[in-house]
């Protein structure tokens, strides 16, 4: 039997109709709307425009949300980046969700401002939310939407461009491509991932 599976073809009875959606940040106002907390605005986002709300939980801010058939658990952590792993491990245990249902959304310096990428796999490549993802979970193969930020900073300065906030020049960029990601996530939810990485991948989000 042929079924839909992240926008795959496998042979197994059943569709995936709940999605653990994972935004990646660190709690705190000194945080809030920086280039490394993008994961927490594009959930944030998600959930409001789907008029979610959030509350306090164990290890993160939770939302659940109902659209089209499908129930999203989107999380924030709160375990700061470096533990995110222990959220999502602690999440999806509750959920009873499997790796296959688990988007994660992350920033990402070695994608240019103006692209997003989605992929059903991939190494942390030094991300340590996602590296501690990988080592609560115990692989790398799960979908990630990876939000690029730039890397307009000088040597030795990654730390302090990551944490830091948008330019005034960047803003509205930001803010447009933030609800790119959001129809991102719901292409994926209701069209696979290989439709959503063909439709959104090689966009320019100017």
């Amino acid at each position: 039997m042929r079924v839909f599976y992240w926008g795959r073809t496998i042979f197994e009875p059943r569709i995936i109709m709940k999605i653990l959606l994972v935004g990646l940040g660190n709690v705190g106002d000194e945080y809030a709307h920086t280039r490394h907390n993008i994961g927490f605005d594009v959930v944030n986002a998600f959930v409001q425009r789907h008029q979610g709300q959030f509350r306090v939980d164990r290890l993160a801010y939770v939302a659940d949300v109902k659209w089209k058939g499908k129930q999203f658990v989107c999380i924030c952590p709160t375990t700061y980046m470096n533990l995110s792993g222990k959220a999502v491990k602690y999440w999806m245990d509750k959920e009873k969700a499997d790796i296959a249902s688990l988007l994660v959304i992350v920033d990402d310096l070695a994608l240019p401002l103006d692209k997003i990428r989605l992929k059903p796999g991939g190494s942390d490549a030094g991300h340590n939310g996602l590296k501690s993802i990988q080592e609560s979970l115990g692989t790398v193969q799960y979908a990630k939407l990876r939000f690029g930020i730039g890397n307009d900073f000088p040597k030795g300065k990654q730390a302090d461009f990551v944490l830091s906030k948008w330019k005034s020049t960047e803003e509205k960029q930001v803010s447009n491509k933030i609800m790119q990601c959001v129809d991102a996530i719901e292409v994926v939810a209701t069209q696979g991932l290989d439709v959503a990485m063909n439709q959104f991948n090689q966009k320019s989000f100017t």
